[in-house]
């Protein structure tokens, strides 16, 4: 069934919309939709509201239409708009991209390259990654300010500790709740201002300089203190005065002027850094000793574990055959134990052996009361008027003696393996051949080498040198090592033109004979 005009939601036909309830005047008859009762009231007839379809389609694509520059597509851009744009220059940097549709992206417009893509992608990843990158800058500057900086403006406790400029590890090495290096003293006896028994060469002056250099930039390293004595300010014409006894009177006189040192029997920290919190340790050392491996602390290589270190039974390793322990029932439990009373703490002194027994050109002694009683009876003066002619080697040998005759000694007293400390070079010791207990091995990199006896029929001055180009060799850094690689490489690179084979040799006689 055909309808002959549009169906109207009003009732009698008409439109809601008063502008289409106007017929057509382009229509002959009766005009579609017919207008209702109040279109007619309000407009007065149909002649008031002369609107036509076409105009009302005009008006809609009007108001719902894209905007333009002018109104109703009358403008010049409007009329020329996809003219001028097809004649506009296109930009293409990052290949070429074929896409079916036009408004894919990459097609007549501004293609950026690669290379842009680089700054934003990094741009997010820094900004993902701050945090960690502000906790890894964070560690490197204060690894530079540890290491590398300067003292500038420092706690009073530091500037106490510091007696130069020097950087934040060297503080932090030298506090005695930190690092504890300065609880340790070296002492180290050298006749700077002449020497005692007989004057000094260049070689003797050689010897002197490279022994203190080198103990003042261990000591510094670590921050320990060092105590040079001056042999040559003793008086020789004095009663007291005793020709190459001066150890014992050097560490009396330094333990006075150290007097702030106190010992625990227990250590407050045994297991951690602060182990040596409250210790005071004297290490003597002669000046023909040389300090091979700077980078070894004592705290490291001796003191943190003592009972690993040290051996308090002198039947581990007795070449002077002394009979141990004491048997006799009058004495006490410790004294009579071989091991004394086995705790670390109670350890005194510390004494290498070499293959003569007991060796004291490098060893560790503590402040203590039984420290006092044994510098005491060391230096009394009626044993050494009775027995000096007897020792050979002076207060070594006075040493010995109490040892073996004194129950009271023994339980304080530690011996460390003699390479420890205080190895030999293969002139010393010698009548055995090369001992590996004993003489020093560069595969193993010993801690201290000591030239003992070599004033009798060897070279100081040559092993001194020796062991010091071995040292500076051995501790090389990376940069150092690198470079001498470098140079090794262009001498024999340099040295190969020049070198001639035998075969060549013969060959050029036989060619000139001919």
């Amino acid at each position: 069934m055909s309808l002959s005009r549009s169906p109207s939601p009003r009732r009698g036909g008409g439109w809601a919309s008063p502008g289409l309830t106007t017929p057509y005047d382009s229509i002959n008859g009766r005009a579609s939709p017919r207008p209702g009762f109040n279109e007619f009231a309000f407009n007065a007839g149909p002649s008031n509201s002369n609107v036509t379809w076409a105009s009302a389609k005009a008006k809609s694509e009007e108001i719902n239409g894209y905007p333009s520059f002018s109104t109703q597509n009358n403008g010049f851009f409007s009329r020329h708009a996809r003219q001028l744009s097809r004649k506009l220059p296109s930009f293409n940097l990052g290949g070429k991209k074929d896409y079916a549709e036009k408004e894919k992206l990459g097609r007549g417009r501004w293609a950026s390259g690669r290379g842009s893509k680089v700054a934003p992608y990094l741009g997010r990843t820094i900004w993902r990654m701050r945090l960690r990158l502000l906790l890894l800058f964070a560690l490197i500057l204060a690894f530079v300010l540890f290491y590398v900086t300067r003292k500038l403006e420092l706690s009073h406790l530091a500037k106490s500790l510091l007696t130069e400029p020097t950087a934040l590890h060297q503080v932090y090495r030298r506090s005695p709740i930190l690092g504890g290096g300065s609880n340790f003293v070296i002492i180290l006896a050298a006749n700077q201002g002449g020497g005692v028994m007989e004057w000094k060469g260049p070689r003797e002056w050689a010897i002197e300089r490279d022994s203190v250099k080198n103990k003042k930039k261990y000591a510094k390293k670590w921050g320990y203190d060092l105590e040079i004595v001056d042999m040559s300010t003793k008086k020789r014409y004095a009663h007291e005065w005793r020709e190459s006894w001066e150890k014992v009177d050097t560490i009396r006189n330094c333990l006075r002027k150290y007097p702030k040192a106190e010992w625990y029997s227990t250590p407050r920290f045994p297991t951690s850094t602060f182990a040596n919190r409250d210790v005071f340790r004297f290490w003597w050392l002669d000046l023909n000793t040389f300090v091979m491996e700077p980078s070894y602390s004592l705290q490291k290589h001796v003191f943190n574990d003592l009972a690993k270190n040290t051996y308090r039974d002198i039947n581990v390793y007795n070449p002077l055959n002394i009979s141990h322990p004491f048997m006799s029932e009058h004495l006490d439990v410790d004294a009579r134990s071989a091991v004394g009373d086995g705790k670390p703490d109670s350890i005194n002194l510390i004494v290498p052996q070499d293959c003569a027994g007991f060796n004291l050109g490098s060893f560790f002694i503590r402040r203590s009361a039984w420290t006092d009683r044994l510098l005491d009876v060391w230096w009394d003066p009626v044993g050494y008027e009775q027995k000096h002619m007897e020792w050979e080697h002076k207060e070594q040998d006075a040493f010995e003696h109490l040892y073996i005759n004194q129950p009271w000694i023994r339980p304080h007293t530690a011996f460390i393996p003699q390479r420890k400390i205080n190895s030999f070079p293969l002139g010393a010791c010698a009548e055995k051949g090369e001992d590996p207990r004993i003489h020093y091995r560069e595969s193993d990199r010993d801690f201290v080498v000591n030239m003992a006896g070599c004033e009798w029929g060897r070279d100081c001055w040559g092993e001194m040198y020796n062991f010091r180009e071995l040292s500076n060799k051995l501790n090389r850094t990376p940069w150092e090592k690198f470079k001498d690689g470098i140079s090794e490489r262009f001498k024999a690179l340099k040295a190969k033109p020049d070198a001639t084979t035998p075969d060549q040799d013969t060959k050029k006689e036989g060619e000139g004979s001919k």
